[in-house]
């Protein structure tokens, strides 16, 4: 597909050197339009980003776990049914999260748990954006030896 889009990106500079006035436009849009697709299929990211995709820090939009099925685990009423998570379960989830503090907690439920998204949160809980990304790694910091521990215990 590449060598398509350069074998066409040379026609339309060929046929761009001998059009006239009228048609240089139309062209000069077509050789953009190659020369856009080239960079995209040979850097493997869209052009003019100044950073991939693969470079995004995990907090700008990670889902640690299906927001419904977190939902559905610590519902009220989830308890008396199979799919419903034990009692055992949930006083480690209490463990795990017993050293946030409310705001941390408050963050990190609504961006792990509920599936929100930083500016919806900061926008809820009438704080900035960089507020909440900092009090979601900061709760992830207190938790991830929390559960580091709890894995060895269960």
């Amino acid at each position: 597909m590449l060598s398509d889009y350069q074998d066409t990106l040379k026609v339309a500079e060929c046929a761009y050197v001998n059009a006239d006035a009228d048609d240089r436009k139309i062209i000069s849009g077509m050789v953009s339009d190659c020369k856009y697709i080239i960079e995209w299929l040979t850097t493997g990211r869209r052009p003019g980003n100044r950073r991939g995709i693969e470079r995004r820090a995990g907090y700008e939009r990670e889902i640690l776990l299906e927001p419904l099925r977190m939902q559905l685990f610590t519902s009220s009423d989830a308890i008396n049914r199979s799919d419903s998570i034990t009692n055992d379960r949930r006083s480690l989830l209490d463990f795990a999260l017993e050293p946030l503090s409310k705001r941390e907690r408050e963050c990190y439920m609504m961006a792990h748990g509920e599936g929100f998204s930083h500016a919806c949160i900061a926008e809820m809980l009438g704080i900035s954006a960089g507020s909440v990304s900092e009090y979601i790694q900061r709760a992830q910091r207190k938790i991830s030896p929390l559960v580091n521990e709890i894995r060895e215990f269960v």
